[in-house]
């Protein structure tokens, strides 16, 4: 049976994705407009389908598709990474890796249990982790299709020559996984940039803004953390609570059964109760997800790209003051005077261009982000507000039953 839910859902073709897991105010206009419509999961595989609609001159046509797997998300946010002229840019976080591991195990547990539960009870379960199983799809959809949308937004990314390469080239793109060599050179480069921490933290900011942007956004981090950690908690405990209420009322129906006392019918209005109450038990664990814990998720990883933004223009203010040292030192030698006054006029320049893009870039994560949680905290308000009237609708009805009995 386990082996036929997973075929099903892993066969399963996604139409256009109406779970949306994270909102973070796109304000994109007509000119480029990106969606992932389709997709398809095989095995730890997901096929995305990117679709792509553009007034934009530089495309060949104005309306395409292609296909594309993870790697190649993962590709293009490297590529991004690492080109000098996006320094001053918050570079969108890369879409986390395809994880269907949690709802697979809990299939295969519920395999192992099948002959310990009544078959309705056994149902239900499946019905729960088939649902489970199906969000986690979407949402790995929509942290795709997220991520393509900040770029397609951006008024300089937008323009990259390789993000154009990732959506138009019809093409199996062959973007092959770091070897040893290069996985370890990665690693290397961030014990570097660990140490590199280390150093630039004791150089004086030269700006107040950057100053408090700094102290802010280590806060802010350490607090969106502990708020996923708390949030994904609460989750997990609606979503035992609507497992509970399975048992409770396959429990109840299995009493019915064997009930022929005028106590039977009591029996099976409670049972219908709590299978009532599991449905709405879930849908709050589902809102509360998709509108609270996952926008924290998404955050704790568009600040950490916020965070990389200041470290790369700290590390151009060590430059900076490195070249004045040099320059110094040419001028007490009086030798190769004009190569250190190029070098230091090069340094500053780039500097100055690095911190007028963080500025904006960082002005704009910050209407971005108030927006964003505004919005979603809103709609998860409504969205408990009606939950909470359901609840209440069915327990006063259920009382009502049972008193007129």
């Amino acid at each position: 049976m386990i082996a036929e839910v997973a075929g099903f859902i892993e066969s399963w073709m996604g139409g256009k994705s109406e779970l949306r897991s994270v909102s973070v105010d796109l304000n994109n206009d007509t000119a480029l407009l990106i969606d992932i419509p389709d997709a398809l999961c095989e095995r730890d595989k997901v096929k995305f389908t990117v679709h792509t609609k553009t007034t934009l001159t530089s495309f060949q046509k104005p309306d395409f598709s292609v296909p594309r797997q993870h790697e190649d998300f993962i590709w293009l946010h490297d590529a991004l990474v690492e080109t000098e002229d996006y320094a001053g840019l918050i570079i969108p976080p890369a879409p986390p890796k395809p994880d269907f591991e949690s709802p697979r195990d809990k299939m295969h547990k519920l395999g192992e249990g099948e002959s310990t539960m009544t078959k309705e009870e056994y149902t239900k379960m499946k019905q729960e982790l088939e649902a489970e199983y199906l969000a986690v799809f979407k949402k790995t959809v929509q942290v795709h299709e997220v991520f393509l949308q900040r770029l397609s937004s951006h008024p300089v990314l937008s323009k990259d020559r390789n993000f154009q390469i990732f959506l138009e080239y019809d093409q199996d793109l062959s973007v092959r996984r770091k070897n040893a060599k290069e996985m370890f050179g990665g690693f290397f480069k961030n014990m570097v940039k660990s140490a590199d921490e280390v150093l630039i933290s004791g150089i004086k900011e030269v700006d107040d803004f950057f100053e408090q942007e700094k102290t802010f956004l280590l806060d802010y981090y350490s607090k969106i953390k502990d708020s996923t950690a708390k949030a994904e908690k609460m989750t997990r405990s609606h979503k035992n609570i609507a497992d509970d209420y399975i048992h409770i009322s396959a429990t109840l129906n299995s009493l019915c059964a064997e009930d022929s006392t005028p106590n039977k019918k009591n029996l099976e209005k409670l049972s219908d109760l709590f299978e009532r109450l599991r449905k709405v038990e879930g849908r709050v664990a589902s809102d509360q997800e998709l509108k609270l814990t996952e926008l924290l998720r998404y955050y704790m990883r568009d600040i950490q790209a916020a965070k990389d933004l200041l470290y790369r223009r700290a590390r151009a203010l060590v430059d900076y003051e490195n070249s004045n040292k040099a320059l110094d030192k040419a001028r007490l030698k009086s030798k190769d005077i004009p190569q250190a006054e190029e070098h230091q006029r090069q340094c500053l320049q780039k500097f100055d261009k690095l911190s007028e893009s963080a500025k904006k870039e960082l002005t704009s994560f910050k209407g971005r982000r108030v927006v964003a949680f505004r919005k979603n905290l809103i709609e998860m308000a409504e969205l408990e507000i009606k939950h909470a009237k359901n609840n209440v609708a069915l327990l006063q009805g259920c009382v009502d039953l049972l008193k007129n009995n």
